[in-house]
């Protein structure tokens, strides 16, 4: 058995060192699943008591699945006394913005949250991180953009121009609303309209809330417009300008850390063997109602 084996070995090298690698590799990565399964992240093996949660709300938001149960994880951990929201996000879906919102508002009311901008935190990545007691960004970080934008193609012309013509068979009359194959009626365009408004009025509503700020005043400037960092501590819709590092500085003053503190940070992203090798390669997508419109934090 163990000729075969160097044999092997000396026959073909390069596939018997891959081999190795691909061992190796799969056998830390059912170490660190194992200590993910009983709670230990990267960090957390310390005697000190003091340790902080940082939350990475990254990329477009499609889904708060991972981020929701991680913010649940660093409230009920008692030995993690504040949390640093970290986001860098243009946006994305209105209901998973508002479950991460939901989230961060009952963290916050449990142990102190900071929310740290980095190049951006706008529309739904705004939302998201609004109700942490502190909101740092950078002076040129790109925030705000409060806002609800609905998109769709129609493709009437076209079909008509190759001689095309589509039926659809609706229910209702708004039922087929969005739909490629249908420019909208004026009736269906209204409706539409008061959906996105109401979806408006809701964010509106939640950032006054969370900044107990007048209400007419955050309307004010929820016409979608973007601004850096410094602007928006003019409009009151941050508290400060500063550094992760300051935001994490304040936060240990909050929780009344002296000196370091161990960071144990999340959400922990499970990725495949085959991509912990070769490296993974990222596709941002984004999710459409079934009739083709699209209405999301942008």
């Amino acid at each position: 058995m163990e000729e075969t084996k160097t044999r092997f070995s000396q026959r073909h090298p390069l596939l018997f060192g891959v081999m190795m690698i691909i061992l190796a590799v799969a056998l830390i990565s059912g170490v660190m699943a194992f200590f993910r399964s009983m709670g230990w992240t990267p960090g957390s093996f310390s005697m000190s008591g003091d340790k902080i949660g940082v939350v990475h709300v990254e990329g477009m938001i499609l889904d708060s699945t991972d981020v929701v149960s991680w913010i649940h994880s660093l409230e009920k951990d008692d030995s993690i006394k504040g949390v640093l929201l970290r986001v860098n996000s243009p946006g994305g879906a209105i209901a998973p913005s508002q479950e991460i919102y939901q989230a961060v508002t009952e963290l916050n009311a449990a142990k102190p949250v900071v929310a740290s901008y980095g190049s951006v935190a706008a529309s739904g990545g705004y939302y998201a991180s609004v109700p942490s007691r502190l909101i740092f960004a950078n002076p040129g970080s790109i925030t705000a953009s409060i806002g609800v934008m609905a998109e769709f193609v129609t493709v009437t012309e076209a079909m008509e121009k190759l001689g095309i013509k589509p039926e659809v068979l609706t229910t209702g009359k708004y039922k087929a609303a969005g739909t490629p194959m249908r420019e909208l009626s004026y009736e269906q365009r209204e409706q539409m309209q008061g959906l996105m408004m109401d979806l408006h009025e809701q964010f509106v509503d939640d950032v006054a809330a969370a900044r107990t700020m007048d209400r007419a005043r955050v309307a004010a400037v929820a016409d979608g417009r973007a601004v850096s960092g410094r602007q928006a501590l003019a409009l009151g819709l941050i508290d400060q300008l500063g550094s992760m590092s300051q935001a994490v500085d304040r936060l240990k003053e909050l929780c009344e850390i002296d000196g370091e503190a161990v960071v144990v940070e999340g959400p922990i992203e499970d990725v495949p063997l085959i991509q912990e090798i070769l490296g993974a390669i990222h596709f941002d997508i984004s999710s459409s109602l079934p009739q083709g419109w699209t209405f999301s934090y942008k």
